[in-house]
């Protein structure tokens, strides 16, 4: 699991952490290592309508089409598109990360990837969220 640390950057390039004790904790158990430091906007989680169209029209179009059902549909589409490692380690296991750890723009990337690759690929047309609003809302 690696830590999230939220704050705001003001006008003159400073940070100030929301939890600057927890960064303090966390910054004291890596005393003497490598670390790796990410700045990145801070985006809002997969919205609650992204989802909807994820599981009511992405996933079932495709489960229905290509056999599978929606939550076999749904961990075949996170193990194609959501993989953290190309291979299996030594275990045979291969890491995802799970849908609802996505941004919203990461969201609306992966249903961008997957509409393309359905249509690309099986000539499945999914419509787009602005086509289906009321099977989505």
């Amino acid at each position: 699991m690696i830590p999230v640390f939220s704050g705001i950057v003001d006008s003159k390039g400073r940070l100030t952490l929301d939890d600057p004790s927890a960064y303090a904790r966390q910054v004291a158990r890596l005393a003497n290592t490598p670390v790796e430091l990410t700045i990145k906007q801070k985006r809002a989680q997969r919205s609650i309508r992204q989802n909807a169209y994820w599981w009511g029209v992405v996933v079932p179009l495709l489960s229905e089409h290509l056999g599978y059902d929606k939550d076999e549909m749904h961990e075949a589409l996170k193990y194609k598109f959501l993989r953290l490692d190309a291979e299996p380690d030594a275990n045979g296991l291969v890491r995802m990360r799970g849908t609802s750890t996505l941004n919203t723009k990461e969201f609306t990337d992966l249903i961008e990837e997957v509409v393309t690759w359905a249509g690309a690929e099986f000539g499945v047309v999914i419509p787009l969220p602005n086509e289906v609003i009321e099977a989505v809302a």
